[in-house]
């Protein structure tokens, strides 16, 4: 008999990530997936508020939580992984090919002397590794295309899939990030199409198109016939063109910088340093269309 576990959420509404709490209802073993930390862009402050609120939820029903986990390192929010594990005493896991992203942006921020091997994570996960947390038996299944660290999570009849596919109304992940690849994103969701037709696919963001409540599950059943981006009987090279070609209309995320800058850290701030004890991240400047010294076009 499949186990079911109790998946609950936490809507991150300035970012649309979904945070998940998941949990067995009779020994109360625990993990926690893709939590947020706040990033006031008006005062460039950084706080606690939405993490605080999914240690208040785990407090609140007596959960033991055993690991947090990210699927994928985010350009769109901090996570707030780093912080729940320190809270919590657990580790914090990603994908082990963290190290890729790590090395990537070590460079585009100018980062000489950064460690990318992945060290500043409490623990790394591998394709078909089976992890246990408790009474929970979670495998981790390798989903790049995203991200080139892209991993899902089956528990139970639960799949966790990140930003590899959102809602079937809403479609699959942007690829044109560094080390991006909307083969190998076909290539992943093959994989999620495996599943068992009722597994319950619970996806990292919703942004409610047409103005619809917020939805955090779909089904295999209901992606492989009705995803917006590629249904079971999608082409892969159908698939490949029509994602390059809308990627390309797509600016990139807001908070992109700030976040890849910390996120490769595991969530921990910059060292402060100067005469005023502050923080600094760097904002590399005109990426995507390099300009003069007063941004003149080249």
């Amino acid at each position: 008999m499949t186990f079911i576990p109790t998946v609950d959420h936490h809507f991150h509404e300035p970012t649309n990530t979904i945070t998940f709490i998941v949990y067995d209802p009779a020994t109360k073993d625990a993990v926690i997936i893709d939590p947020v930390v706040d990033l006031d862009t008006m005062n460039w402050q950084v706080s606690t508020a939405a993490a605080d609120k999914v240690l208040a939820d785990v407090e609140a029903k007596g959960l033991k939580v055993h690991l947090v986990m990210d699927t994928h390192t985010h350009a769109d929010h901090i996570t707030g992984g780093g912080y729940l594990s320190s809270k919590l005493n657990v580790p914090y896991a990603i994908g082990a090919k963290i190290v890729q992203v790590q090395e990537t942006f070590k460079k585009i921020f100018n980062r000489a002397d950064f460690k990318a091997d992945g060290t500043q994570f409490g623990r790394l996960l591998h394709d078909e590794e089976i992890v246990e947390a408790g009474s929970l038996r979670i495998r981790c299944l390798a989903t790049p295309g995203h991200t080139p660290n892209c991993l899902s999570y089956s528990i139970g009849d639960a799949l966790f899939c990140g930003d590899a596919m959102f809602t079937e109304d809403f479609g699959t992940g942007r690829c044109d990030f560094p080390g991006g690849s909307a083969a190998n994103l076909y290539d992943s969701i093959q994989k999620i199409f495996s599943f068992p037709l009722e597994t319950r696919v619970f996806v990292g963001h919703d942004y409610m198109p047409g103005g619809r409540e917020l939805r955090v599950q779909s089904t295999v059943d209901l992606q492989r016939e009705k995803n917006e981006d590629i249904t079971c009987r999608a082409e892969k090279q159908e698939f490949v063109e029509m994602k390059e070609k809308w990627d390309k209309t797509l600016n990139l995320p807001r908070l992109i910088f700030p976040s890849l800058y910390i996120n490769m850290e595991a969530g921990r701030l910059p060292t402060p340093e100067g005469s005023m004890n502050l923080r600094y991240i760097v904002i590399p400047l005109n990426m995507r269309t390099p300009t003069g010294d007063f941004g003149e076009a080249k």
